[in-house]
């Protein structure tokens, strides 16, 4: 039998890195800075165990039957009020619930993207949007960043060079940096965007992680010419597993998103969305996310301190508000994918920043995880890691 062909769209996407990501985390011996994962402690099990029990029992065939494309209209109610904390002006008919905020990197692309099309991306940018954004056939235009975030001018400037279509951006406790884009920032890139008709999409699953600072307006919340598409996300602060998100866009916008989630899954998980709600609405929400920024605070500032004790003079790392993840850079001479076999022979992982860059660059950076590993692995594994890099800096 010949070979089968793939589509061109499969070729070269770099999901490994993902793949490998989950495997090394569910090794017991690893100490994993690897994912973007929650703390298991963070989860809060119990009670959505018996918000599931009363659901089933009180509308199970409800729940058990096909719904709404756009999503649990209540959820979908609770949503556009919610999101008022972000400065947005929404109505329950813009919100679409999503199955995960990266279905609707998906639904994004899905709509706007044809293959040759330039999306512009951070550099560096989340890893598996670059993979989906790949699937589309994509061409990738880079903006300029510095340490916090997006530079304005350069955005500009890459639309006029690449004839951009889209922007994809991380503004909150960016991933993989950690880093947050300042509220002017934020307002002159919904005006560029809106100047040019360039589309927005917004990712900002990790805005009710904040540790310190005072909270900044979403990019949406600047948007006066229908440009943006806000995406969020119940994955880092409920359940990850749950698979609930959500995108907040213009009527005009919303009805393709929706037509194009029809056409992937027709309507994310009823159970999911109800739990969900009942989560949020029952005065569980507020109480939980106050015990897990104080824990996710320890974790955070445990990993600097250990980061400051062992990693050698010569590297150097962001120092995040709030989010899950630290960024390091090495001199350059280091290699971090080169290192990985090394850090994971002493039992410790972490993603190397190659896969974070669309074109080229992280080769001597690493993105650290920090909220699912206990105090104790925080210090073991840094310091660990800290060996590995001195090791290679004196070779």
């Amino acid at each position: 039998m010949e070979k089968v062909a793939f589509a061109t769209r499969m070729h070269d996407l770099g999901g490994d890195v993902v793949r490998n990501m989950f495997l090394l985390t569910e090794n017991p011996d690893i100490i994993s800075f690897a994912g973007g994962m929650p703390s298991p402690d963070a989860l809060p099990a119990e009670q959505l165990r018996k918000i599931a029990d009363e659901l089933m029992q009180d509308a199970g065939q409800q729940i058990l039957q096909y719904s709404t494309i756009e999503g649990y209209t209540p959820l979908r109610e609770w949503l556009a009020s919610a999101v008022a904390e972000q400065g947005m002006k929404a109505t329950t008919e813009q919100v679409l619930i999503t199955s995960g905020a990266q279905q609707g990197i998906d639904l994004a692309a899905k709509c706007f993207i044809n293959p040759g099309d330039c999306v512009l991306v951070e550099r560096p940018t989340y890893l598996a949007a670059l993979t989906i954004f790949k699937t589309y056939e994509v061409e990738f235009g880079c903006v300029d960043s510095d340490d916090y975030g997006i530079i304005p001018e350069s955005f500009e400037e890459a639309i006029v060079r690449h004839n951009a279509k889209m922007l994809y951006v991380v503004p909150t406790f960016q991933n993989p940096t950690g880093v947050t884009l300042p509220a002017e920032r934020r307002k002159a890139i919904a005006e560029i965007a809106g100047k040019h008709g360039v589309i927005v999409v917004e990712d900002d699953p990790y805005a009710k992680l904040r540790y310190d600072g005072e909270p900044v307006p979403s990019i949406a919340s600047y948007d006066e010419n229908d440009v943006v598409i806000f995406l969020g996300s119940f994955s880092k602060f409920i359940s990850p597993g749950l698979r609930v998100g959500y995108a907040i866009s213009p009527p005009e916008i919303h009805e393709k998103l929706a037509q194009g989630k029809q056409t992937t899954d027709f309507h994310t998980s009823n159970l999911s969305q109800r739990m969900i709600y009942e989560f949020c609405t029952r005065g569980y929400l507020e109480p939980h996310l106050k015990s897990i920024r104080k824990d996710y605070a320890i974790r955070r500032d445990a990993a600097l301190e250990a980061l400051e004790k062992h990693f050698p003079e010569g590297t150097r790392w962001t120092h995040p508000q709030g989010g899950l993840f630290i960024w390091v850079v090495l001199p350059e001479h280091i290699d971090t994918t080169e290192l990985l076999p090394k850090a994971a022979a002493k039992n410790v992982a972490y993603i190397p920043g190659v896969p974070f860059y669309a074109d080229g660059g992280g080769k001597n950076a690493m993105r650290l995880n920090f909220s699912n590993a206990s105090l104790e692995q925080l210090d073991v594994g840094i310091k660990c890691l800290g060996e590995v890099i001195s090791e290679a800096m004196k070779a």
